[in-house]
């Protein structure tokens, strides 16, 4: 083979490798593979032509030019500690979080240059505004509220630049350092308060209990002696009964009569309620029957001598 065929042949492979090299070139440049949660936006000789939409994409080479993707999905930002001032001129330190969602890509590509940065000084301000115009107490106590004034606040500022505030959270408020020692010393004097209350509660509530276990014990106490002073009445009012049963189905005499009065005259006298004893006439009666029943029949009792 002699040198003169031997360049061409160079010349032609080179150019079939230039022409493969710039098909592939043209065919890599052409595909786009979009991930899913993201978009991507297409200027077409400096442009705006479309959006891209996550998966297999087709582009016009060296026409077509796929700007950075974007992502849809949505994000949080934790904004550094922003000094604020409120309506009583103290300086307190407010950390936000934002979360947030681009719905537009081609409004954050073309409305703002730099959509974090606009949500960050954005927030900072209407914090600012918000927390301005009320004292400590109300700023520490209405965080729902300045979180909902500041989500209204950010999604209108933002729906312009393609982008929803769904959420603004406070996720500290630090006063300054002699407040809070003040806020430490009221909120412990608070706490014993708070104890010495309960205390007294639950001593207040330990005596009513205890009073109320020695009435019901007194309650009791009495209705056990009244059934008990019930029962022997009733006990006695049947003895008694029984014996008047049993003497009258006898059938006795005074003397039987007069000797059961004498048996119940030291029962009588027992008894701490007895002042006065009453001795009824038959027992009189019945005594005298008594002396005439021990004194021997046909005997006479020594009677004074006659007079001559």
């Amino acid at each position: 083979m002699n040198d003169s065929s031997f360049v061409p042949t160079a010349i032609a492979w080179i150019l079939a490798i230039a022409v493969i090299i710039f098909v592939l070139v043209t065919i890599a440049r052409a595909i786009r593979i979009i991930p899913q949660a993201t978009a991507g936006v297409v200027e077409r000789l400096g442009r705006y032509h479309k959006t891209l939409q996550p998966g297999l994409n087709l582009l016009v080479p060296f026409i077509d030019r796929l700007r950075p993707l974007i992502d849809m999905r949505e994000q949080v930002v934790s904004f550094p500690p922003q000094p604020v001032i409120t309506e009583d001129n103290l300086v307190v330190s407010i950390d936000t979080v934002v979360y947030f969602q681009v719905t537009d890509a081609r409004a954050a590509t073309y409305e703002i240059a730099n959509y974090l940065g606009a949500v960050e000084q954005l927030t900072t301000t209407t914090l600012r505004n918000v927390v301005g115009g009320l004292n400590l107490e109300e700023a520490l106590t209405s965080r729902d509220n300045i979180n909902g004034q500041l989500r209204v606040v950010l999604d209108e500022a933002t729906g312009k630049w393609g982008i929803r505030v769904s959420r603004v959270e406070l996720k500290a408020i630090d006063p300054p350092v002699s407040i809070q020692d003040s806020m430490e010393k009221q909120m412990r004097a608070e706490r014993e308060r708070r104890a010495t209350i309960l205390t007294a509660e639950g001593s207040k509530q330990s005596q009513i209990l205890e009073a109320e276990g020695q009435r019901q014990a007194a309650i009791l106490k009495a209705e056990g002696d009244k059934q008990a002073a019930v029962l022997r009445a009733q006990g006695e009012a049947e003895a008694i009964q029984n014996v008047f049963g049993a003497i009258h189905q006898g059938r006795p005499d005074d003397k039987l009569l007069a000797y059961q009065y004498l048996q119940m005259l030291p029962k009588i006298s027992e008894s701490e309620s007895s002042k006065l004893w009453i001795i009824p006439s038959e027992l009189t009666e019945a005594l005298k029957g008594i002396g005439s029943a021990f004194t021997p029949r046909g005997e006479a009792a020594d009677e004074p001598p006659r007079a001559q």
